[in-house]
């Protein structure tokens, strides 16, 4: 393949990827308000006010999903989803060391728990693929 062509085909794989990013945290953070029992189990005990930290996180979802999708608050958008999924990577940690199994899906074997645990990096470096890497573009080009 050319290395325009590949580059082109990069930036329609990054652009779609995006899309379907941003659309999925504002579906996940509606998720939040439309079934908030969903996200209780996962709540570690050691943390307060469990709903309404289900209800955050989901704005937070909603919010940041929606920045991403933005070319002007793509960055704060992306850096945002950064901070967020390390922040609920506590529930993620909880739910694997305790076996708790996401509401409605039933038993689910130990290292299932884990492997969804270890989806978190690849969250966090998919959102941090849109920040800026200091190539002098402004990040709307990127």
């Amino acid at each position: 393949m050319l290395p325009s062509m590949s580059t082109t085909l990069m930036q329609i794989v990054k652009k779609v990827l995006l899309v379907v990013m941003g659309i999925g945290y504002i579906a996940a953070g509606w998720n939040h308000f439309r079934d908030p029992n969903f996200y209780l189990p996962m709540m570690p005990p050691y943390l307060p006010w469990h709903l309404p930290l289900i209800y955050a996180s989901g704005v937070f979802e909603m919010l940041l999903g929606a920045m991403v999708l933005l070319p002007w608050t793509r960055r704060l958008g992306a850096l945002g989803l950064v901070l967020l999924l390390i922040a609920i990577a506590p529930a993620n940690l909880h739910m694997a060391l305790h076996n708790i199994p996401p509401p409605g899906v039933g038993p689910l074997p130990p290292y299932a728990l884990w492997l969804r645990l270890a989806l978190q990096p690849v969250l966090i470096a998919w959102a941090a693929w849109y920040l800026p890497r200091g190539s002098g573009r402004p990040a709307t080009q990127r």
